[in-house]
């Protein structure tokens, strides 16, 4: 149990590391895009290896497919949503448009943490932790974190609230992990393979609709390949 809080926390701690480096460096954009795309590519690859294969295998294609399209569409909507009050720039490094919201902000970050740190948990249930999924989620956290940060810094936000909301979010990735460990350890393989696959829709919109349109914006052509070497380390990781 304390695994899961530990693990999960770990995938959560590179937003607020993200937040330090952001505070106290200044990173190109080129650097923040090539992370960004490395982390897109492997976040697909975990969410097709470690949460899509092994549900087709235990649960068949149709509910797969179900959970997966459920998972993109509640996203969308809410990304949606959250775009119309300021929030479609959370990823980026330049100032963010005018009327936006902080508030916004936070809580479309922590729309795209807190299903990646239930995974985490999930994972561990019936064994060790998917190293796949850590490794993922705290590379695709740290440019997120990095980036947000410098947007926010560059519309006056103070460094002590921008650290609380990254020390916000760390706290509440890890207790998602370990509720996601603990409040579902009983129930049927059936429900787990819906909620990874409804995760895995949701990764993947979030990637598509984020990440990867900042990653090309800022680091050109090459981000393709950069994404593609991530996706393939996923799968060797899958695989060893």
């Amino acid at each position: 149990m304390l695994q899961a809080l530990l693990w999960g926390g770990l995938a959560g701690s590179a937003l607020f590391i993200g937040g330090l480096i952001g505070l106290y460096f200044d990173i190109k954009k080129t650097f923040i895009a090539y992370v960004m795309a490395f982390g897109s590519g492997v976040l697909i690859g975990a969410s097709s290896f470690e949460m899509l294969y092994p549900s087709v295998e235990d649960e068949g294609l149709a509910p797969t497919t179900i959970g997966f399209i459920t998972g993109a569409l509640l996203f969308t909507i809410i990304n949606a949503f959250l775009d119309k009050k300021g929030a479609n720039q959370r990823k980026r490094s330049k100032q963010n448009p005018e009327g936006h919201s902080g508030l916004a902000i936070f809580i479309g970050t922590m729309i795209d943490s807190l299903p990646e740190a239930v995974v985490i948990g999930i994972s561990m249930i019936d064994t060790k932790v998917s190293m796949v999924l850590v490794i993922a989620i705290f590379v695709s956290n740290l440019p997120e974190g990095l980036s947000s940060t410098i947007g926010l810094k560059q519309d006056q936000y103070t460094k002590g609230k921008i650290l609380l909301l990254w020390t916000t979010v760390f706290i509440v990735t890890g207790i998602c992990s370990l509720a996601g460990y603990v409040l579902l350890d009983d129930v049927s393989g059936h429900v787990i393979a819906i909620i990874n696959t409804f995760a895995a829709g949701g990764i993947v919109a979030m990637v598509s609709s984020t990440m990867m349109p900042e990653a090309y914006e800022d680091g050109g052509a090459v981000v393709g390949m950069i994404t593609a070497v991530g996706l393939i380390l996923s799968l060797v990781l899958s695989v060893m």
